[in-house]
């Protein structure tokens, strides 16, 4: 089995590519978007970083599984599978922000071991590795250990979510609305970038009601190894429960009490 280092440097190698494809597409005037059957878009710049992404895999980790959002699961030889979301952040990317990324995240069994964020159009990345640290910078070569912040009380927070209406569908929207009235600051940055500030430190709370595993799963890793704290809504550790409750993790158990359906 190769060690986190070497797949944490294939990580990287990934997101390169990913990078050079998803920029290469931002913003371009023949963008061809769909809609999924969800409803949800996808652009020919999603499913393209998605192939490139599973054919490195083919070739360098053989043996590995794969999850994707484009193109869903193909299992592996062993415990090992590479969660992908190729652009996180569709449609800041189809309206020509440059606010998303490529999210990789490789598993050993039950548990998310690596995780990588790439954000080229704002010239940022954030990787982690179990017991190795969180880090941040425009590469590789060019990044610095990134920690959460130290706030205790939410009064003093700043807290990032999704768009209010999605948890008022979930049943918590009053309580929503009574933890960001009762907090410092809240704001709607919204996909990785949340979790992603949560991890550097600035901001302090970071939730969403409804994710899937690709949205969240690197993620979990980056927030974890800065410090902080990561579950879905009814407490659960990791990202799998279909919702997020990241934070620093002195505000945890306070955030969740405030979003307990009354």
């Amino acid at each position: 089995m190769s060690t986190h280092a070497d797949d944490l440097g294939l990580a990287h190698l990934l997101a390169d590519s990913a990078d050079s494809i998803a920029l290469d597409r931002f913003r371009s005037a023949d963008l061809h978007v769909e809609s999924k059957p969800d409803h949800t878009p996808v652009t020919d710049a999603d499913t393209t970083v998605e192939k490139a992404i599973r054919s490195t895999l083919a070739r360098a980790r053989p043996r590995d599984g794969v999850f994707g959002e484009e193109f869903g699961d193909e299992p592996g030889a062993g415990s090992r599978r590479w969660v992908i979301d190729p652009i996180d952040g569709t449609k800041n990317f189809m309206r020509g922000l440059p606010v998303w990324a490529t999210l990789i995240c490789l598993y050993e069994g039950k548990e998310p071991v690596i995780g990588l964020v790439s954000a080229p159009a704002i010239g940022r990345r954030w990787w982690a590795a179990t017991g190795v640290g969180a880090f941040a910078g425009r590469h590789r070569n060019r990044a610095e250990p990134i920690r959460v912040s130290g706030v205790a009380k939410v009064g003093d927070a700043s807290i990032s979510y999704s768009s209010l209406p999605s948890w008022y569908e979930h049943g918590r929207g009053d309580e929503m609305v009574g933890l960001l009235k009762g907090a410092w600051r809240s704001r709607a940055y919204g996909d990785f970038y949340s979790y992603a500030l949560l991890a550097e430190g600035q901001v302090d709370v970071a939730i969403e009601p409804e994710v899937k595993l690709w949205d969240l799963a690197a993620l979990s890793v980056i927030v974890t190894e800065a410090g902080g704290r990561f579950t879905d809504l009814d407490g659960n550790p990791g990202p799998a429960g279909g919702s997020a409750v990241a934070t620093n993790g002195h505000l945890h158990d306070a955030v969740l009490d405030a979003l307990r359906p009354s």
